[in-house]
């Protein structure tokens, strides 16, 4: 297992951990470097940290634009559309898991975020993981149009980071909660410190960076499928709407992830011949529209703007391109506490080894909790 930092690389050998230099601290350096420059210009009386810039017109930091966007600019322009608390917000249907919680020293819980067509059922197994060894609570919500969550036309980034900040401030919990997000359900998490950085104490990010990236084409299949096997009333069993995802997806773990969302109901129409048919329990309409728009591959913050300066784990599956080497310096301007630990994975990394993935979650809480 390889862990690096934001100012080098460290290798677990023999319980010892050996420092090396790495291109990621020079980068840091000439970050702080540009930076200071542009105090210095602004003279004593400004005290932020961060240089003021030139101000473009076409900046990256909208989330009104859904393409895929280029290099920060040395620009400090806050969007308030990101920030901005007056959205609707639903209530997150959710579960905890706290059978081994300890009910003498309660400690920081932890809230662990769905990906993009998933729900809560996704982390259930990492959660009693984390229960059994950190004793504390482990939260479960299902993001806004998921699992048992309210239906909303809006889908991005800011309004399901509004519904999270909005489930953590009604439990005032009495220590700063730990938050966890598994792909779309990390880029939730981003945003929930990035928004409002005091609201939690630690940030754990699963396969994925804060980037925008070309929409996948992946999924918009997945809801053409998804909408063919609901339509159609020969699919009876689960076992022959499995057989119609083969057609569009070779992996049987993500036909399994996908079967999930379909349930059977009774055929009110009549016209199924076993008097039942498939439903889906999402809003596939909605998700597609987000999906096509770039809502859900987009990344609008500023790292001249947010920043989250709590330590901050961000696991990688091996076998993902989601956290290339080559984004990890865009990780660092938004979280320079990072760590990164690899797993020998795919992106569905938190199913396939929950068991590894829990331990590296643990192991990360466990040490910023002693310092």
């Amino acid at each position: 297992m390889k862990l690096v930092s934001g100012f080098g690389v460290r290798f677990v050998r023999n319980s010892r951990f050996i420092h090396t230099p790495s291109r990621h601290g020079q980068l840091l350096i000439s970050s702080i470097f540009c930076k200071t420059r542009s105090i210095e210009k602004l003279g004593s009386a400004r005290t932020r940290l961060y240089s003021e810039g030139p101000l473009f017109g076409n900046h990256n930091n909208t989330f009104r634009t859904t393409t895929k966007q280029g290099a920060y600019g040395c620009t400090e322009v806050l969007n308030q559309d990101l920030v901005s608390d007056n959205m609707r917000r639903v209530p997150l249907a959710y579960e905890v898991v706290s059978e081994n919680s300890s009910t003498y020293f309660p400690k920081p819980p932890v809230i662990i975020l769905h990906g993009l067509f998933g729900n809560r059922a996704n982390n259930r197994t990492i959660a009693r993981l984390l229960n059994e060894r950190l004793e504390r609570d482990v939260y479960l919500p299902d993001l806004r149009n998921h699992g048992a969550s309210p239906h909303i036309g809006r889908h991005d980034y800011p309004s399901m980071a509004a519904d999270v900040e909005q489930f953590i401030q009604e439990r005032n919990f009495e220590h700063e909660p730990i938050i966890v997000g598994h792909s779309m359900g990390a880029k939730v998490a981003m945003s929930v410190v990035l928004r409002k950085p005091e609201l939690c104490s630690m940030l754990v990010s699963i396969d994925n960076a804060p980037v925008a990236t070309v929409p996948t084409m992946s999924f918009p299949r997945y809801v053409k499928k998804l909408l063919e096997i609901i339509e159609n009333p020969k699919i009876l069993t689960f076992a022959d709407a499995e057989k119609s995802l083969r057609e569009i997806e070779a992996s049987p773990v993500i036909r399994q992830f996908l079967l999930t969302i379909l349930q059977r109901v009774k055929d009110e129409t009549g016209a199924s011949p076993s008097g039942y048919r498939f439903k889906s329990r999402i809003p596939l309409g909605i998700l597609n529209d987000a999906i096509v728009k770039g809502n859900i591959a987009n990344w609008e913050f500023n790292p001249w703007v947010h920043r989250y300066t709590s330590p901050a784990l961000f696991i990688r599956g091996t076998r993902s391109h989601y956290v290339a080497d080559e984004l990890l310096h865009d990780v660092g301007r938004f979280f320079p506490r990072f760590e990164v630990g690899d797993i020998d994975a795919t992106h569905w990394v938190n199913t396939e080894k929950p068991r590894e993935c829990s331990d590296l979650i643990a192991d990360f809480i466990e040490r910023h909790e002693e310092l």
